[in-house]
């Protein structure tokens, strides 16, 4: 399935390092050693994408920014951010949105997704609105915010606060960012159950980032915070078995065509 490691479905993934095997002895001090520094390592790494993130003033700034992103995934493999192409067209949509506010419109990431959860002929539940995609983005950033301010390991890839379009009353527009709609695409192939949760939200007019105010404003009682929009759920995932069937039933070519495809109408060519 090395087609899944395209740029629609890879972004900003939790890093999947494995710890280091836990020995017996004077060693395992060392082993502890080695993993702290490691964590050490990944969140010094996190709080530069974030200041880069939130620092582009020009092209330049904004393929700097881009060629880290690349950097830290083709450590993991994720070998397709090698080409010149993909990284020209990324930082040129996050120049435009942030210099000039031209941002992706939520319905065209709701239009490349649902195009493509027919394409692999997932599930009708996998269908999204515009209301459903804005209520997760409003509670995977509001989350993500409060977690980048707890320091420690709250700052890491996948809870970068400054990859967000956020509109003048700090809660998200109408619109992403390019890394950010990447992010998107990955977060709803993996964890669809967030969706699912956003649909639930949407249905009762509830946004994650109106409840942590409201917690603010009135601190007791204190309801559950919104962390479990970043944890993967134990249900079965219906895009990724979808995607799975349609790639017992294609060729990785096809797939990898149609991931193509999406990228063109999610970047398009001026």
């Amino acid at each position: 399935m090395n087609g899944i490691l395209f740029a629609l479905a890879l972004l900003l993934a939790a890093p999947q390092m494995s710890d280091p095997p836990q020995q017996s002895g004077p060693k395992s001090g060392l082993t502890m050693e080695h993993t702290q520094e490691r964590y050490e390592s990944a969140r010094q790494a996190a709080i530069h994408l974030n200041e880069l993130a939130g620092n582009i003033h020009s092209e330049s700034d904004a393929r700097e920014f881009v060629d880290a992103v690349a950097g830290r995934f083709l450590e993991h493999q994720y070998q397709y951010w090698a080409a010149q192409g993909v990284r020209y067209q990324v930082a040129h949509a996050e120049y435009e949105a942030v210099a000039h506010s031209r941002l992706i419109p939520e319905q065209r990431i709701v239009n490349i997704w649902n195009e493509y959860v027919r394409e692999i002929d997932a599930p009708e539940e996998t269908l999204i609105t515009v209301a459903e995609l804005h209520n997760l983005r409003d509670a995977t950033y509001t989350s993500s915010r409060l977690m980048w301010k707890r320091e420690g390991f709250g700052q890491m890839l996948w809870t970068i606060p400054n990859i967000y379009a956020v509109d003048a009353n700090g809660k998200v527009a109408d619109g992403c960012r390019a890394i950010e709609s990447l992010k998107i695409f990955h977060d709803m192939f993996y964890l669809f159950e967030n969706v699912s949760r956003a649909r639930e939200r949407v249905q009762k007019e509830t946004l994650v980032s109106d409840l942590v105010q409201g917690t603010k404003q009135n601190p007791a009682p204190r309801p559950k915070a919104a962390w479990v929009e970043l944890k993967a759920a134990s249900d079965p995932k219906p895009v990724i078995l979808a995607a799975s069937r349609y790639l017992q039933a294609h060729s990785e070519r096809d797939y990898r065509q149609l991931l193509e495809r999406l990228f063109s109408e999610l970047f398009p060519s001026e």
